[in-house]
């Protein structure tokens, strides 16, 4: 049995002005073309399969059309739904696409016998059991009580998360001893485990108040699939527990990272092989950081770049002195060059001011709020995005310490 591991694919992403049609169109050829070489039994696609609860007409034809050309391949395909995916946008294809070999569960709310899976292999026995988690909501499972305080509820979430994976794996080992096959039991999930690396396009709000699920939660499966995290990487040192992460960079603090899927092989229950497939790059782009003169520089080796496609970029300039002319000089830098500049960041320097910082004050003379302000000066919320978030931070930030305080007068 053979499954391919992907998520976060964000089809309709609108990446600064720019649409992701093109690199996602090349990425799922690329894939159909990959399922067929190493005749893949099912894929797997742990959340987000949509950048938005309202997706584009292109974005909705994409994603149907990959369905119609997976179910010539003879491979199924399970689809789990993302913080970013609307319930009632995968739920309104659901049934028409069961007949194309394709599992759809959207919510953690429909009935437990939905979210268990029995997944047929080419030859058309069960080849799997999937334990099939998409993106919890507090609602589908736990009930708020009045009175309790943030970390009461958080602790409450976590522990009816793990439950709620419990729960289904015991059903999973129950079907596969009634039905006695020796089958891996999958899980998925699409959430923020502990302890991995994230980055600027994974947005704020996880599961709820939950910041993160603990991995030791998990039920002991053969394979756990998950999403939500868009760079690549293994939880908690268990090499079956895996990120597959975004198959194309989604923000550009990710391009220091190679994308991937995760193909798994099993040889009856038994894990035979694990392999990180790397996925080409379909658009390129860059970061280049300096003053002026460093990027002016840096900018040259674009001038033979002449292919159809521009290279995407991100400047980040370092300057001390703030700059009035800063967009007209940067356009003139590009000019002739086969480059767009979608990102342009003023970045200060951080080392500089922490510097000047120590010599006036040290970290005794400030409260918690003025440190945690300090800190938020040395990032950039250019925008009205990223001024929300900024908000969200310092709203968060104010509930833990109120909790913190809290908990204090009662010692």
């Amino acid at each position: 049995m053979k499954i391919l591991h992907t998520s976060d694919w964000h089809l309709g992403q609108n990446f600064f002005t720019k649409s992701r049609k093109d690199e996602h169109l090349a990425f799922i050829h690329w894939l159909l073309e990959l399922v067929a070489k190493e005749r893949i039994d099912a894929v797997i696609v742990a959340g987000d399969v949509f950048d938005t609860g309202t997706p584009p007409s292109y974005a909705r034809e994409l994603y149907n059309q990959f369905v119609v050309d997976l179910q010539k391949l003879n491979c199924v395909l399970v689809v789990l739904g993302g913080n970013h995916d609307s319930v009632s946008t995968l739920n309104e294809s659901r049934q028409i696409l069961a007949c194309l070999n394709t599992f759809v569960v959207a919510s953690a709310g429909m009935a437990m016998e939905e979210q268990i899976l029995s997944i047929p292999s080419k030859e058309s026995e069960i080849g799997a059991i999937i334990c099939a988690v998409p993106f919890i909501r507090p609602r589908d499972v736990i009930q708020s009580h009045a009175g309790e305080t943030g970390i009461e509820k958080r602790q409450a979430l976590g522990d009816a998360i793990k439950q709620h994976y419990q729960l289904l794996f015991d059903m999973a080992q129950q079907q596969k001893r009634s039905q006695g096959v020796d089958v891996p039991i999958i899980a998925t999930g699409h959430l923020t485990a502990m302890g991995v690396s994230q980055s600027e396009s994974v947005r704020d709000i996880y599961i709820g108040t939950l910041d993160g699920f603990a991995a030791d939660g998990f039920p002991p499966a053969d394979y756990i699939a998950l999403g939500h995290i868009h760079k690549p990487q293994v939880v908690a040192k268990s090499e079956y527990i895996r990120y597959s992460g975004s198959p194309i960079p989604l923000s550009f603090d990710e391009l220091g990272t190679q994308k991937q899927v995760m193909l798994v092989e099993f040889e009856g229950a038994q894990r035979k092989a694990l392999v990180a497939v790397d996925v080409p790059v379909f658009q390129p782009m860059a970061v280049l950081k300096g003053d002026l003169a460093e990027l002016e520089k840096e900018l040259q080796q674009y001038s033979g770049h002449t292919d159809a496609k521009p290279v995407w970029l991100c400047l980040e300039v370092e300057n001390q002195d703030y700059l009035s002319d800063l967009q007209q000089r940067v356009q003139a830098m590009v000019e002739g060059l086969n480059v767009e500049v979608l990102q342009l960041r003023r970045v200060r320097n951080a080392q500089r001011q922490l510097m000047a910082q120590q010599q006036k004050e040290t970290l005794s003379e400030l409260k918690p709020e003025e440190v945690f302000e300090k800190r938020l000066e040395m990032e950039n919320f250019d925008g009205e995005e990223e001024q929300a978030r900024l908000q969200r931070i310092r709203q968060r930030f104010g509930q833990i310490l109120s909790e913190v305080q809290h908990q204090e007068t009662e010692v």
